[in-house]
């Protein structure tokens, strides 16, 4: 989905996407954006998520920056989330062209979706009738949260919407999308007015700032002594400038299990059937098979999901509940909670196969021209099993190659590194024994991605 957001604006006239994400997410992110071929206008690494006003404005003081500074030199800034679904690209892309002039002039656009029913698990806005804009936005007369049922029926059958899923061309109430276009220098001015102390905390995290290859990382203690506040509650509901632009894209907020089976094709039994599935007597039914056979026999409006780090079974009125699963993990401190079996690192990634008291099996894969840092661990050695490709090796005061079906032993406490001088990627198995194996346990001694 990230992917599918960057692609979507090819025909939009832009700079290279900021991308805003936490820490742990950096090289995920940055694998996403090289398999897709995206450049890479910098990946901004929150310390700490503390909501969209703080995450904008840092988005915003970059690009103030960075035009100062002859870079790019385009203050605009379209904010999208990676979690949406888009099926009409040109309406959308016609609606941001509609919106780049009223951004332009100092306006606050938000996208207003054009409702297709009473839903309730989006947040409202009612545009104001003054035509001040020839049609093509309108000034916010109000946000609303979520609404109940009842509420949501109510907007839709007064405020020119349908409640049989034909929407109306020029509602009074639109679903908010949570994506804007806004001058990044208007914002920043509307921030320091409305919430001062939100714009103090961002711009004294970034005067701090580091930058290292792609990653631009705010000073830690004052970005978390930033308020956390929504773009909604911190500038829009209360600048006067705020303006909505109606957008009919066949959009989705996909923030659960079930909204994906909603915009998903389904078969005619009314499943969603991803991967190796058979189901059985099965309706209504999303099921996502990830590295094994999941079968199912006679269920109905329920989400399975099979990865590799856990299997999620729930109903799919309740699979917003799952939170409250992250939560007992994050309670009984399993590691589910914050590690993923296959873990992204800026020159490739691993996934754990396998592992016990003493041991862990890796199956590791090193990009063309990538390498390790040089390192050592006090409390582990490693056999490294190549399966494809060629490494080549560092072993204390040795350096050598090793080639398909070929090992080579690390022993405890040995400097070491792996490189993949080759044009294909390296694959291998990695074979860890002795008394700790957590990832803390590296000595690192050079790294060409300047990592601690």
């Amino acid at each position: 989905m990230l992917q599918e957001t960057c692609a979507r604006l090819a025909g939009i006239e832009h700079a290279a996407p900021l991308l805003i994400c936490g820490e742990d997410h950096r090289f995920t992110v940055a694998e996403q954006l090289r398999l897709g071929g995206f450049a890479s206008g910098g990946i901004l690494l929150e310390p700490a998520g503390r909501n969209t006003a703080p995450a904008v404005a840092l988005a915003a003081m970059h690009a103030v920056s960075a035009a100062a500074q002859g870079v790019d030199g385009q203050d605009l800034l379209l904010i999208l989330a990676a979690d949406h679904v888009i099926n009409d690209v040109k309406a959308f892309q016609k609606a941001v062209g509609a919106a780049a002039p009223l951004a332009s002039d100092g306006k606050l656009v938000t996208f207003g979706i054009v409702p297709a029913g009473p839903e309730t698990g989006y947040g409202y806005i009612r545009r104001s009738y003054d035509d001040e804009f020839g049609g093509v936005a309108y000034a916010i007369a109000e946000f609303v949260e979520k609404p109940n049922q009842e509420l949501a029926e109510e907007y839709l059958r007064t405020g020119g919407g349908s409640l049989s899923g034909a929407p109306s061309a020029h509602p009074e109430w639109y679903w908010n999308s949570g994506m804007f276009l806004i001058k990044a220098s208007r914002y920043l001015d509307e921030l320091k007015s409305f919430r001062p102390d939100i714009y103090a905390a961002c711009e004294q995290a970034m005067g701090g700032a580091t930058v290292d290859a792609d990653f631009i990382r705010p000073q830690k203690d004052a970005f978390l002594a930033c308020p956390d506040d929504s773009i909604d509650y911190a500038v829009m509901e209360k600048t006067r400038d705020a303006v909505v632009v109606p957008m009919d894209c066949g959009w989705s907020d996909v923030g659960s299990w079930s909204a994906l089976w909603e915009v998903s094709e389904q078969c005619e039994d009314g499943n969603r059937l991803e991967g190796d599935v058979i189901a059985h007597d099965t309706t209504n039914t999303y099921v996502h098979a990830g590295s094994k056979l999941v079968a199912t026999v006679g269920l109905d409006d329920m989400v399975v999901v099979d990865t590799p780090d856990a299997i999620l079974v729930a109903k799919k009125e309740r699979v917003q509940d799952v939170k409250k699963i992250v939560e007992q993990l994050k309670h009984d401190e399993r590691p589910e909670a914050v590690n993923h079996r296959q873990v992204y690192r800026p020159w490739g990634s691993y996934d754990s196969i396998d592992m016990g008291e003493r041991f862990q099996v890796k199956r590791i894969v090193v990009n063309p021209g990538a390498q390790l840092s040089l390192q050592m661990h006090h409390h582990r050695a490693e056999h490294w099993i190549v399966v494809s490709g060629t490494a080549m090796v560092t072993c204390g005061e040795k350096e050598y190659m090793v080639t398909e079906n070929q090992s080579t032993y690390i022993p405890l406490g040995e400097v070491h590194r792996l490189k993949n001088p080759g044009k294909v990627p390296l694959e291998m198995i990695e074979v860890q024994s002795g008394s700790y194996l957590g990832e803390d346990d590296i000595v690192r001694f050079e790294d060409m991605y300047s990592r601690d």
